[in-house]
């Protein structure tokens, strides 16, 4: 938040006093970035804290909410860049400033680095709040990219193409909308309890199937929860067992799920006679 506070009174004092639109649209995509960053910490946090009464399977849902606020807030920002940037095509104006281009190298360099520091964290925890502010960091390098390439071509291209800009701020804008659908999909899949990938599902079924006394695991149904997952499963056992064999097998199956596939919270499993061996019972 510290480095994105600096960038963003970088480019708002660099676009003001240099005549580019592009360089301040691109400051109020840092703008964004510093909020973001705020819902994203605040997400995070509510999202860690343990299971309470009225929260019985945690606060997880925290962390794809504030992964859609700052997608969201990606998107207006885009429509207002591209707006405001689309009347200035049509309007004269200033051909922008060579110093503004060296403010955007160095913008360009700092976002990368932010981008992958982020991107890392992200993976370590599964974070998908995490990887939607890291990404929101790669779109601030692109549209400063996008914004260098405008002003270059206004710069050297002469009265003519003092309009190129607007349209790299268009362009800019473009890319952020762009990268806010890319981050709300994933959001709005889990606050709707979409599954999670095949590998993840059939990592579970092989734990639990390797189980002394499963015959098959019937059904696995997967849903996450801010950093961890829950798994509601059916196995099949031998019809013939007690029900204190079956309340075992049951617990050993989820210890051993969970030993598996340490991101998992927990397991809810449904024991199940076996088909065959309840046919063969009654023959």
């Amino acid at each position: 938040m510290a480095v994105n506070a600096a960038l963003t009174a970088s480019k708002f004092a660099a676009g003001i006093l240099g005549h580019s639109h592009a360089l301040t649209a691109d400051a109020v995509e840092s703008t964004a970035d510093i909020f973001s960053s705020v819902i994203v910490w605040r997400g995070v946090i509510v999202a860690a804290e343990p299971a309470d009464p009225d929260h019985p399977y945690g606060h997880g849902k925290a962390e794809p909410l504030a992964a859609a606020s700052v997608a969201i807030m990606l998107l207006l920002a885009a429509v207002g860049i591209m707006a405001r940037s689309a009347q200035g095509l049509f309007e004269p104006r200033e051909r922008p400033r060579a110093f503004t281009l060296c403010v955007l190298i160095a913008v360009i360099a700092v976002k990368e680095l932010l981008f992958r520091f982020v991107s890392r964290e992200a993976g370590s925890l599964q974070s998908i709040a995490l990887r939607s502010d890291a990404w929101h960091h790669r779109s601030d390098a692109l549209t400063s990219l996008a914004a260098g390439l405008g002003i270059s071509l206004a710069l050297f291209g002469g009265p003519r193409l003092a309009f190129a800009d607007d349209a790299a701020a268009i362009v800019a804008g473009a890319i952020i909308a762009w990268s806010g659908w890319r981050l709300l999909r994933p959001a709005l899949n889990e606050l709707m309890d979409a599954a999670p990938g095949s590998a993840l599902i059939s990592d579970i079924r092989a734990a639990a199937g390797a189980v002394p006394g499963v015959n098959a695991v019937e059904k696995c149904i997967v849903r996450k929860m801010g950093f961890q997952y829950f798994v509601d499963m059916h196995v099949e056992v031998d019809p013939r067992i007690t029900v204190q064999e079956g309340h075992h097998i049951a617990h050993s199956v989820k210890n051993k799920v969970r030993g598996a596939v340490p991101s998992v919270c927990d397991v809810l499993v449904h024991v199940e006679p076996s088909q065959n061996q309840e046919a063969g019972i009654k023959k």
